[in-house]
């Protein structure tokens, strides 16, 4: 039932994009500067659909980017890949985010190449708020890929159009590690 739902509260947003016949734009404001995303909701619609509503609803506000990935092996994770990631996970507070339905890279289409967007996991199926960018071409994050052991990879669902710059300031922040430190906040996230 939790699945319908979720579907439901997304079908006005899908409805009124596809009959635009152009995909949505959002705004990402960071004090690093803008990044303007183009959601691909024809082709990855529950999970642009899910994005999308939790930007129309103000969820990301205060959010912000959080982790940077670059390239590193490690015993535990030996695929490398380099993203930045972002969203609610480091907020005081917030609404909760229920998990959405699992689009994987062979149902969509959407590799995961530069500049990519897409949501992170942890089971198929868990995605909710959290999400990446993809420094580069990324197959290991695709359907097959080797990045998590289930081979469903992640769930592309768009692509950065404007602010590629901006990314790779983000990505190259001070980290500790793998965490951005101080994290890059997310003034807002908006429709464009």
């Amino acid at each position: 039932m939790k699945k319908y739902s979720f579907l439901l509260a997304v079908l006005p947003l899908l409805f009124l994009f596809s009959c635009k016949k152009e995909n949505p734009k959002v705004e990402i404001q960071t004090y690093k500067g803008l990044i303007i995303v183009e959601l691909d909701i024809q082709n990855a619609p529950v999970t642009a659909g899910n994005f999308l509503d939790l930007v129309e609803r103000g969820v990301y506000d205060g959010g912000c980017f959080y982790r940077t990935v670059r390239g590193e092996a490690t015993e535990e994770q030996p695929v490398r890949i380099r993203v930045v990631q972002g969203g609610i996970a480091r907020k005081a507070s917030g609404p909760k985010v229920d998990p959405i339905p699992h689009e994987t890279t062979e149902d969509t289409g959407i590799k995961h190449t530069n500049m990519t967007i897409s949501m992170a996991r942890g089971k198929p199926g868990t995605a909710a708020s959290e999400f990446f960018i993809c420094m580069g071409d990324e197959p290991e994050l695709d359907f097959g890929g080797k990045r998590n052991p289930d081979g469903q990879g992640f769930a592309a669902f768009g692509k950065v159009v404007v602010g590629e710059d901006i990314v790779h300031k983000i990505w190259g922040a001070p980290a500790m590690g793998e965490q951005i430190d101080p994290v890059i906040p997310i003034h807002k996230i908006k429709v464009k």
